[in-house]
This record gives C-alpha cells, structure tokens and sequence, in this order.
C-alpha cells in the first residue's frame, strides 16, 4: 500500500505531528505549543492545522492515514472523550469534529497507549509478549499490548493504573476520587507533596537536584515518591504479571527509578522475587507520536 501515515501526539503542554512514509520511514516531525487555557476549539483547529502541515508534504497529493493520541479516551458508545485531564476534551466529539474537517477517518486512542504500542513494536519491549506501559510526567497513565496489539479491555481503560485510587484520604484528584496514583507519583503530584510539607512550590527537577545534594526535605519527599511508584507498581504486576514494564514520560529519566525505585517494586509485590524488567524507553519522546500513526497498522 502507498499510503502515508500522519500521527498526531496531543499533550498538556505540546502538539507533536509526524509523518511516515509507506514504508515507515520518519520524513517529517513537528511540534508545537498546545494553545492555552484549555479552550476546545483552539485545541480543534490547532490539532487540523497540524494534520494539514503534514498532509501538505506528502509527494503528489499522496493517500494518508490520520492517528492521533489523546490524554483520555473516547467511549465506544458515544463517540464523546472521557477520563482526559486535558478537560476540555471531556464530554466532546473531538474525533467527529476532526473527521468532519479533514473529510476522511480519524483513530484515535489513548496517549499511554500509543506510546506502549511503539515501545512494543520498535522499543524496549519488543522482545517482549505482554507489555505494560507506564507515562510518568505531568500525569501518570498506562497501557497495555499483548502481542505487539494495544488490549484495550471492555471499557477502553484498560492499564489506566493512573487512577486507582491507593489512599482514601490523599489528595482529591481531577477524576473527582481521592488519593489516586496520578496524585502520588506523577511530576505534578510530587511537587504538590512538596508544598503541602514544606510550604513552598518547586519543579520536580529541582527537588531530584536536591536529593542528590543531600536536601533533607527534598530526600524525605523523594524517597516517599519512590516507596509510592513501588506500592504502585508492585500492585499491578501482582495483579497482571506483565512480561515487561516499560516507563516513558519526563520522570523516566530519573535514574533512581530504576534502582531504588525497584527496590520498591519488589517489595510491594505479591512475590518473595520478581524478575519482571522495568526498563526505561528506548524511543523518548518519539514514542507517543509514532504509535499515533501507528494505529492504522
């Protein structure tokens, strides 16, 4: 098939676009800011524009396929975006309002699973049968691949790990619960951490600076952020017993993560010695738009 591929990644902070030649070959990325203060239609036609950029490189005018990632999900029996902590999308026809611009069919998936399916296929999990896929950053999600396949579960949350709510009286998350692993483990969650102990706001950069300098307020939320990931973490494969765990998102580039981190995993987990791999991405920040325009594979 001469059919290009044209994968959009939306985030809380950036629109990231690419296109793919039939052969998969990468011959175009682009990125921009997501517009601010979480209007719906300027993320509509800030995403369109997007998917025109693209579709204007294409050799000839050539045939295209369109995936796009989303911070939620859309319910199958509506069609309308739910569980998106990009609010705005939330109770939309953001498919069908695309679908409607760009004359042509639009698939779109979760972000965490875009980003599992390319770890899967191309990145560290491709030696790998059932892949979990975790986004620790802004958010916290996850998703899941059986056989190089997103599993998306009855409901379409499958591996939205993000939102099981593991202390009833922690802080109210977006999803209306409390306590959520969104709220413990993810880049905003830790700082809000921080400032409810300290009184004071800092970047999630800067309190992992200061633990490694010794900071002892910055050493006694980090270490709580790491015990956290492990309770997090060692519950789910307790529970789904992965083949492999692949972590993506800004917070994988703590290296801690994947040292004292998984002293926690291990300890958490409902076995005396767990060998799963809880690697870090191969891709970066590469995988979330690449799986995008996968989705038509």
């Amino acid at each position: 098939m001469n059919t290009y591929r044209i994968g959009i990644d939306l985030g809380g902070t950036k629109i990231e676009s690419i296109l793919l030649s039939p052969d998969l070959r990468e011959l175009c990325r682009e990125r921009i800011p997501t517009p601010a203060g979480n209007h719906y239609d300027l993320i509509v036609k800030a995403v369109y524009a997007q998917i025109r950029a693209m579709a204007e490189k294409i050799p000839g005018n050539g045939d295209f396929t369109v995936g796009i990632g989303i911070p939620g999900a859309v319910q199958k029996e509506t069609g309308l975006v739910h569980n998106a902590n990009t609010t705005c999308l939330i109770g939309k026809p953001f498919r069908t309002d695309l679908e409607t611009l760009c004359q042509k069919r639009v698939i779109m998936e979760n972000d965490a699973n875009c980003f599992t399916l390319t770890e899967a296929l191309q990145g560290a999990g491709k030696d790998y049968g059932m892949v979990f896929g975790v986004i620790m950053g802004t958010g916290c999600g996850g998703g899941l691949c059986i056989n190089k396949k997103i599993w998306g579960g009855a409901n379409g949350i499958a591996g939205e790990w993000g939102h099981f709510s593991v202390d009833p009286g922690g802080r109210t998350c977006y999803c209306g619960n409390r306590g959520c692993v969104e709220t413990k483990i993810s880049g905003t969650g830790v700082e809000a951490s921080y400032y409810e102990i300290v009184g004071r706001h800092i970047k999630m950069k800067d309190l992992v600076q200061g633990y490694r300098q010794g900071d002892e307020l910055c050493k006694t939320v980090f270490l709580r952020f790491l015990e956290d990931f492990g309770r997090a973490l060692g519950g789910l494969i307790s529970v789904l017993d992965p083949d492999a765990v692949v972590i993506g998102g800004g917070l994988s580039h703590i290296d801690e993560i994947y040292t004292l981190g998984v002293q926690q995993v291990r300890k958490y987990a409902f076995h005396k010695n767990i060998q799963t791999p809880i690697l870090k991405n191969r891709l970066g920040d590469s995988s979330g738009v690449v799986g995008a325009a996968l989705l038509n594979g």
